[in-house]
């Protein structure tokens, strides 16, 4: 049963998943808060693994949670449920997609969509600003000051490097830049307890 729950579920997910990574974010939370997969904690905690490693956060959420639920099967089950949808829609969009353009309800689909999507998105970006920086439930509030630190420190680095030496730096380099920030903040907080 749990099989078919999972894939189910994450077909759904799949098949609702316009704007992307971010835009699937909270049919992701919701579904796995539903069920009870994963603590809303355990949630956003993946979502930082599921950033800092490749592929796409919905197919390394499914194959996580998957596993977590039904093991290698639960995880190949969930996985597919999510990837399968997609599939399905570009390979239809493929076979029609001079046609599709030009279509007026597909225009107007998508001009109805869009909304949405940067809403979804926006939604996305502050709740995960605002896990980052300690909050944890309604009207509670803890700040932690390392993760403060990092952001405040990397959002100079973005700014300095774009505005004055006009090169931007490469998503790749601001991550392992992060990481090594998160190394030292971690180290010299342990230092500093000692």
């Amino acid at each position: 049963m749990i099989y078919l729950i999972l894939f189910l579920e994450f077909f759904k997910i799949g098949l609702f998943c316009f704007g992307g990574a971010f835009g699937m974010i909270p049919l992701i939370e919701e579904t796995v808060l539903k069920y009870d997969w994963l603590t809303e904690s355990e949630f956003y905690d993946f979502i930082g693994v599921c950033e800092s490693t490749p592929g796409p956060i919905a197919v390394n959420m499914a194959t996580y949670v998957g596993s977590l639920q039904g093991g290698i099967l639960g995880s190949i089950v969930a996985t597919l449920g999510v990837v399968l949808p997609s599939f399905i829609i570009i390979l239809l969009i493929a076979s029609l997609f001079k046609n599709l353009t030009e279509n007026r309800i597909f225009k107007g689909f998508m001009t109805g969509v869009q909304p949405v999507i940067i809403g979804l998105i926006l939604s996305t970006g502050i709740i995960l600003l605002a896990k980052t920086l300690g909050y944890s439930e309604t009207f509670k509030f803890n700040i932690d000051y390392s993760v403060l630190i990092i952001l405040t420190l990397l959002v100079g680095i973005y700014f300095f490097s774009k505005k004055i030496i006009r090169k931007k730096i490469s998503a790749v380099c601001l991550i392992l830049i992060s990481a090594g920030l998160g190394i030292a903040v971690c180290s010299f907080e342990e230092f500093a307890i000692m």
